[in-house]
């Protein structure tokens, strides 16, 4: 009976031992590059995708402002009489797009899958108003509506309406998703034909080849087979080559493109060889801010699609990989939320949004440096224009609000009480590590 009560206590003095061991056990130190960088260890941080969504954003629309007001100063003065006019209106769209983001980062998984089909019928409606009296053509295409003297462009809208209805479609059918007639349909045959026509029935090549980015975005992301995406892209491509070889300005295009067949110096070839100007005039580190000379109207739409060259020309060589190297950030910023993601609608409307964006930006930097034929897409978040500012803007929006919802993110989100404080929270000296420790009460005088 003793051996058996000393057994007894020997065995609960060595669980108690090992309870003590553990729960004054220290952490694993860091290994690799994480040891000699510490900075690398908040990568693994589940709100680092959100700030680095906000970050670029705020800096990109910030640079944007900027560069608008310096590359149609020029044109506006001549237009209006005021070198603010353009750049106010985009100020403008900015303040009304910033409250937009704001509640779009805020709002529930819920309300995202519930907004797909009313969002995508409204803005079909409205792509079609634009062959109403309320239509507007610019420059050939007729893709705008006037509405109490603003041009608004729906074509912008929809995109943001076939990411979001998209994503919430696919989802219901990612079981069937191998089979041919659920992938394409109603994805791709009847709406999203539809709106490519649309589109293209108002003469604008360039948004119709984004919604085809969008489309083959959504369907790689749900898992679509790939001999689909050969046959499609050959369809799409017949397409695409039928309307360049239909379309007079557009041969001319691809002629000034290819190079050493474009005769019309005066008009075609002016933008692409006014461009190419303006990158050499800035060379390493740019003519200075405000200094351009090609936004002398001699850069056609300088404030548009070709904001990149002013940019070039004016900041030099930093300025442009500054820009290139912030939507960098942002697609980044998409890919970890993809792979962290555990909601396939995340990660599906991500995939679509992230292709938009970025997919935008590639073809507007290679029209601007020649890698691409002109085709009149503006630069996300830096070109003038209220529609495609509003719609990146909440379509970003979306994008922090899932990122607020990464495993982990709410209750560090949480943690960090008021904005100054989550300011100060990544400062090398914040306040509360500055403060000096309180000195210890003694047993004495905390009883008195």
């Amino acid at each position: 009976m003793a051996s058996t009560t000393s057994t007894a206590a020997q065995s609960a003095d060595s669980s108690a031992h090992r309870a003590r061991v553990a729960g004054t056990r220290r952490p694993v130190r860091p290994t690799g590059l994480q040891r000699h960088l510490p900075a690398l260890g908040r990568l693994d941080s589940p709100v680092m995708t959100y700030y680095l969504l906000l970050g670029a954003t705020l800096l990109l629309l910030v640079i944007g402002l900027v560069m608008v007001l310096s590359a149609s100063s020029v044109t506006s003065l001549k237009d209006s009489g005021s070198v603010f006019t353009v750049f106010r209106s985009q100020l403008v769209f900015a303040m009304l797009g910033l409250p937009l983001m704001v509640i779009a980062s805020r709002l529930p998984l819920k309300a995202w899958k519930a907004l797909g089909w009313p969002a995508v019928v409204l803005t079909l409606v409205a792509q079609l108003m634009v062959f109403s009296p309320l239509g507007v053509s610019v420059n050939g295409n007729r893709n705008w509506i006037g509405v109490a003297g603003m041009r608004l462009q729906p074509s912008e809208a929809l995109k943001l309406a076939l990411v979001v209805w998209g994503a919430a479609v696919l989802v219901r059918k990612r079981p069937l998703i191998q089979q041919w007639k659920h992938a394409v349909v109603p994805l791709l045959f009847p709406v999203g034909a539809l709106a490519l026509l649309l589109v293209l029935a108002g003469n604008d090549l360039g948004t119709a080849m984004i919604l085809l980015v969008i489309l083959a975005a959504l369907v790689f992301a749900a898992g679509a087979p790939a001999r689909m995406f050969l046959s499609a892209g050959a369809v799409m491509a017949g397409v695409v080559a039928l309307l360049v070889l239909t379309s007079p300005n557009r041969m001319d295009r691809i002629g000034a493109w290819i190079g050493g067949t474009c005769t019309d110096k005066l008009g075609t070839c002016l933008q692409p060889i006014h461009g190419k100007y303006a990158l050499a005039d800035g060379g390493w580190w740019g003519v200075g801010l405000g200094a351009s000379r090609e936004k002398w109207s001699w850069l056609p739409e300088a404030h548009t699609d070709f904001i990149f060259a002013i940019i070039g020309e004016e900041l030099g060589l930093p300025g442009t990989l500054v820009v290139l190297g912030l939507f960098l950030v942002l697609g980044y910023a998409c890919l970890r939320l993809v792979s962290r993601a555990d909601d396939l609608f995340v990660r599906i409307a991500t995939a679509g949004a992230m292709a938009w964006l970025l997919g935008q930006m590639l073809v507007n930097v290679g029209a601007v440096i020649g890698m691409l034929p002109v085709i009149g897409v503006p630069l996300p978040l830096v070109s003038s224009g209220g529609s495609a500012l509003i719609t990146s803007m909440v379509a970003l929006g979306m994008l922090m609000s899932f990122a607020r919802r990464e495993p982990g993110a709410p209750e560090a989100l949480t943690m960090r009480v008021g904005v100054v404080r989550r300011s100060l929270a990544v400062l090398p000296g914040s306040l509360s590590r500055s403060r000096p420790p309180a000195a210890p009460r003694s047993r004495r005088a905390a009883r008195s």
